[in-house]
């Protein structure tokens, strides 16, 4: 764990570890765009061939879709308990989705003039959900239920399968209670250009959105523009702003939930005003990781990437939230909402210590696709708006263009645009 205090000379200098947060190799990115190409132009055939390389897994082109009976079979191994949770997480998520879907609107801001919005929801996305160090049962739910909430036509679920072919019951699960309507056992970069592009046997999506490895999210990257998405993320990260007036076990548990992922690039942060509670918590961290199944993928995290800073005051925590813009950002001091007012940007806010960061990852309402290294700067969460088409509509009476026809030509004539102008004054001097 790395400790640092504003009272060291070299603060400033110190925090530069902080926001130079480790992102996927730039090297990966030619292995990635070789494994695009490959899909793209050979289809079905280079999907056989990596589905063997990465998931050992042996597939034919007809078993690439998760059939009906398999999902069936999944369902009875699922326990009761697991299946409540599912319907618990999805019922929430469709709630808080379905008080945000964009409404279509009209007005009229001059006479004869009429300007609006509407939203037609997409008609075919692809979500990608990870399988690989562990199933992301709650991410099916996270991408899949809000755009079954949007109205998407067509889902479709790209999922990694294990050796023997494969994928986890309680994923297959959540996807039959999303209503998901294909599934696909294919994993990694081929999967994500399976959806991007197409193949024999898979139709193209018009946008993926989901989390994934540092090959996954170069994937993503590479393909923007053959689709839409949801946004670049990298490695989940956290931060917690906390005073003397916090439970030191409960800000170590939180610190671990998220070193936990397993890439070993994940950040955990404390801010804190009280240098004795950063003790207290250092301990709880070594305490309880004793304890966890995955202290390894912890142990790879706890050398560089736990920060335990302490601040002269909130104000300075909020400065340094607001330049690092986390991914989750957990606010445990005191008037909690009075400092959340005051940041700048974050994926999510946590209020109190009675809301613990998955919450968030599995059961609240808002999504759990989250921007990352600092890009909550300009990128929002995944959203039920992210699963809409927004066009813009405009129209104009014959007076009221004839009111606005000499700055349509004059706009004409500063760009060079005679048949521009042109298109306004025809329709004026005509009778």
């Amino acid at each position: 764990m790395i400790k640092i205090s504003f009272k060291q000379k070299n603060f400033e200098e110190a925090l530069q570890a902080l926001y130079c947060r480790p992102s996927y190799p730039p090297e990966i990115e030619q292995s990635v765009r070789e494994i695009l190409a490959d899909v793209k132009h050979n289809g079905n055939a280079a999907i056989v061939k990596y589905a063997k390389k990465f998931d050992h897994a042996d597939l034919k082109p007809a078993e690439f879709q998760v059939s009906q009976a398999e999902i069936k079979v999944a369902a009875a191994c699922v326990g009761a308990t697991e299946k409540a949770a599912v319907k618990t997480a999805l019922a929430n998520i469709k709630t808080f989705a379905k008080l945000r879907i964009p409404k279509a609107w009209s007005h009229s801001p001059r006479p004869g003039v009429t300007v609006g919005e509407r939203f037609q929801p997409m008609d075919r996305v692809g979500v990608y959900i990870p399988g690989g160090t562990a199933p992301l049962v709650s991410t099916v739910i996270h991408t899949a239920g809000i755009a079954k909430a949007a109205g998407v036509k067509e889902i479709v679920a790209v999922t990694p399968a294990g050796k023997d072919g494969k994928v986890h019951p309680a994923v297959l699960y959540a996807m039959s209670q999303v209503g998901i309507n294909e599934i696909y056992r294919l994993g990694g970069v081929y999967g994500i250009a399976a959806m991007a592009y197409g193949t024999e046997t898979i139709r193209k999506v018009e946008k993926i959105v989901g989390p994934g490895n540092a090959y996954v999210t170069a994937a993503k990257k590479l393909v923007y523009g053959e689709v839409a998405l949801d946004m670049v993320a990298g490695p989940s990260e956290i931060m917690v702003i906390a005073d003397d007036s916090c439970n030191p076990e409960f800000i170590a548990a939180d610190l671990l939930s998220q070193a936990e992922h397993g890439s070993g690039l994940e950040q955990a942060v404390l801010l804190c005003t009280a240098a004795a509670l950063i003790v207290k918590v250092e301990q709880a961290v070594m305490r309880q990781k004793a304890l966890l199944s995955r202290s390894d993928a912890v142990d790879k995290v706890l050398k560089s990437g736990v920060f335990l800073i302490e601040v002269k005051d909130i104000n300075q925590a909020v400065e340094i939230a607001g330049r690092y813009a986390p991914e989750h950002l957990e606010i445990m001091c005191r008037n909690a909402a009075k400092v959340a007012a005051k940041i700048k940007a974050a994926g999510a806010i946590f209020l109190g210590p009675w809301t613990p960061e998955p919450i968030g990852d599995f059961c609240a309402g808002p999504s759990h696709v989250l921007p990352t290294a600092g890009s909550a700067k300009y990128f929002s969460g995944l959203s039920v708006e992210g699963f809409f088409r927004r066009s813009s509509i405009i129209q104009y009476s014959k007076a009221a263009l004839k009111k606005e026809v000499k700055a349509v030509e004059c706009f004409a004539r500063m760009e060079g645009l005679d048949a521009h102008g042109n298109s306004a004054s025809i329709r004026i001097k005509q009778r």
